[in-house]
């Protein structure tokens, strides 16, 4: 398991199919998936990972675990993916963790590390984080990051129409 991403505190790989019972842990939560209309069944965890590995493959990113590199506890899941916005694709930072991990800095952490990766690692002059409206942590973690919300949008998910905001933050690229 090659390690994409490493912080103070923090480890971050690929996903892998060993992986499939953390993310149950994850993904089933109630907690967790509030902003999902409610937890994953077996089936959409699977499906879940299976977008991951096909992501690496086609994009070369994709949502990340992101363990404890202490303890190599299993912590949640960070990382770029490519979303839909407008009528384009633009690299979006995600995030999500295990309830009992929150407050902890670690989402910002790993956040502000994928957003670094995505300017000087893939090239990329901006990164956003789409976040529905009700979503107030992980609205504040895209601030920490530096983010500024700039759009908002709604996606229909699960029969429900879900207002998200845009946030975004662009590469400062020094002038000669």
């Amino acid at each position: 398991m090659e390690k994409i991403l490493e912080t103070q505190r923090l480890l971050l790989r690929e996903l892998t199919s060993d992986d499939y019972e953390e993310l149950c842990k994850l993904l089933q939560d109630e907690k967790v998936m509030y902003a999902y209309e409610g937890p994953f069944t077996t089936q959409e965890v699977q499906e879940w990972l299976n977008k991951q590995l096909t992501r690496y493959r086609e994009d070369g990113i994709g949502l990340w675990a992101v363990l404890d590199k202490r303890s190599g506890k299993w912590l949640g899941q960070c990382g770029i993916t490519m979303q839909e916005y407008g009528k384009t694709r633009v690299p979006e930072v995600g995030y999500l963790l295990l309830h009992e991990y929150w407050h902890k800095g670690y989402a910002t952490e790993a956040a502000i590390a994928c957003r670094e990766y995505g300017f000087h690692k893939l090239g990329f002059p901006k990164i956003y984080s789409i976040i529905r409206d009700t979503n107030l942590a992980s609205q504040r973690v895209a601030l920490r990051n530096g983010m500024k919300q700039i759009d908002t949008v709604v996606k229909y998910y699960k029969g429900v129409h879900m207002p998200h905001f845009v946030f975004c933050i662009q590469q400062d690229i020094p002038q000669p």
